[in-house]
């Protein structure tokens, strides 16, 4: 007879195939992952052998220590295994044929690209699940461990306040949309002509409406800053933007 920990079954399933953005989760579905991630850290046994025999295909169009590291790992303390390709996704051959090889192949693929559409194509023409690990839209990812740090700190998540300070990125994007779903009050503080997607921005609102978080963007920062329980920063010039880099240092430097 096994010894092995059976898995949690009080959880509800998440029905999203997909993590190409933070809109392919609904607010409980985000909830009910968030309970994952906390029960999968107090008790690692239980799911080592949660992606036994699968095969993860990590798609790195721009270089990484933490996110490739923290994906390999995650593949391996869960039984899985994973293969990283680094450079330009659909530059030899079209993105459809690399999503339909890659789901004869593998089980999953995690994909860090310059642009949202790649994972888009990506789900759009194979038919295992595609995880977003970074785009210029969005970091689903990233929001997901910060919301899980803010809760370990917290205790919760509901009237608390996160202020970003920075440019209204793709971390911006993905925060907001967590937070307002979540319950978080949000503020963007951003220069003139660096403030999030309108949007998204919008979308963001929609979503606090019944959780009665404040999604706010803002030029002044003492304003932003005013009530916040944690500061969130970013680069100001991200990967591909390095010929930016002198305008963005001299315009958030204030």
């Amino acid at each position: 007879m096994s010894t092995e920990p059976s898995l949690p079954l009080t959880l509800p399933r998440i029905q999203a195939a997909d993590c190409r953005s933070d809109f392919d989760l609904s607010a409980s579905e985000l909830v009910t992952l968030l309970d994952l991630a906390a029960d999968v850290k107090r008790h690692p046994a239980h799911y080592r052998s949660a992606l036994r025999g699968r095969i993860l295909s990590l798609l790195f169009e721009k270089p990484s220590l933490r996110t490739r590291i923290t994906f390999e790992v995650a593949a391996k303390q869960l039984g899985g295994d994973s293969i990283l390709t680094v450079g330009p996704v659909g530059g030899r051959e079209p993105v459809a044929d690399v999503a339909r090889n890659l789901e004869r192949w593998t089980d999953l693929i995690v994909a860090r690209t310059f642009s949202q559409s790649t994972v888009d194509d990506l789900a759009r023409f194979c038919g295992i699940p595609v995880i977003n690990a970074l785009s210029d839209k969005y970091h689903p990812c990233q929001a997901l461990a910060d919301m899980q740090t803010l809760k370990e700190h917290w205790g919760g998540w509901e009237g608390r306040k996160l202020a970003f300070v920075g440019d209204g990125n793709n971390v911006a994007h993905s925060l907001m949309l967590d937070c307002a779903r979540l319950g978080i009050h949000f503020t963007c503080v951003c220069p003139p002509g660096y403030e999030p997607d309108p949007a998204i921005a919008s979308r963001a609102i929609e979503f606090a409406a019944p959780t009665g978080a404040a999604i706010q963007v803002t030029n002044d920062a003492a304003a932003g800053l005013a009530g916040a329980e944690a500061v969130y920063t970013d680069v100001w010039a991200s990967m591909g933007q390095e010929h930016d880099a002198a305008e963005r240092a001299r315009l958030f430097a204030p």
